[in-house]
């Protein structure tokens, strides 16, 4: 989410906006699947499996062993946001992933789950916000920091308006849903001790339940991360954030609110590694 309408620099998230994605109709591809098919089609069929099969096999060859195979380390003419063999981090502080590797693609993985914990409806929690706050800057910059974040998120007039409670909790019978889900990354500056990563995510923001003023919308934003290595791992020390890209909108039905908060409370969230 991005609260950049009442506080650009205070690190909220939030917004409005919507995507749709519809995916092609079998009929797209292959015509009228009733229409009664050709010797010469039916080869056609067959060798695009063939070939589908063959990408497959090729695609996953050497897959029995994870380091040993084509995955590992900067594979040359991989495109910025391709997987790596690097392994993701195990260790946690609290909910977040921490503990990242000393190279760009730590600093990447770094940038990635500390957006989502800075994004995450646990921001509007005093308590929470402040174990999150702690965890992801420096520790310097976190003792400026909290202040700045206390006084944007515990605003009454603020909670108010989006339909929360002083503590930063939905209503009865209503669920918070504050939410980043990453896109991609981009290194925008590497020097070894300090990094800037680029993170474009969507986010998902609102109250989901019949009496909502403020149902869950969707937005898009690139938040760019100025990090530094510090006691071992990697910190956020500011950030700036834009809006978009953002894709073109499809017809696609707007859920009920029973649904959408069904599916925020059984759809966990991932720690991301690259």
């Amino acid at each position: 989410m991005s609260l950049g309408d009442d506080h650009e620099s205070s690190g909220g998230y939030a917004g409005t906006g919507q995507t749709r994605t519809r995916l092609p109709d079998p009929g797209d591809a292959f015509g009228d699947p009733r229409r009664r098919t050709s010797s010469r089609s039916l080869v056609t069929v067959v060798g695009v499996v063939v070939l589908l099969i063959a990408a497959i096999a090729f695609a996953n060859r050497g897959g029995g062993d994870t380091e040993s195979s084509g995955l590992g380390g900067d594979n040359a003419g991989s495109s910025p946001t391709a997987p790596t063999g690097q392994r993701p981090v195990k260790s946690k502080t609290g909910d977040i992933a921490t503990g990242y590797a000393h190279t760009e693609q730590g600093a990447q993985s770094a940038a990635t789950n500390y957006g989502i914990a800075l994004g995450s409806a646990d921001m509007y929690n005093l308590e929470k916000r402040h174990a999150i706050v702690n965890t992801v800057y420096a520790p310097d910059i976190a003792a400026a920091q909290l202040p700045e974040f206390d006084q944007v998120y515990s605003k009454e007039s603020f909670l108010e308006k989006l339909g929360l409670t002083k503590d930063g909790a939905a209503p009865g019978g209503q669920t918070f849903v504050s939410r980043v889900i990453p896109v991609g990354t981009k290194v925008t500056s590497y020097k070894g001790s300090t990094a800037s990563v680029a993170l474009w995510y969507t986010s998902l923001f609102g109250l989901s339940g019949e009496a909502s003023k403020n149902p869950v919308t969707e937005s898009w934003y690139t938040t760019t991360y100025q990090l530094k290595w510090a006691d071992g791992d990697w910190k956020v020390t500011d950030f700036t954030q834009k809006d978009g890209p953002v894709p073109v909108g499809r017809d696609q039905r707007a859920s009920t609110a029973e649904d959408m908060s069904k599916a925020v409370e059984e759809y966990g969230g991932f720690t991301y590694a690259r």
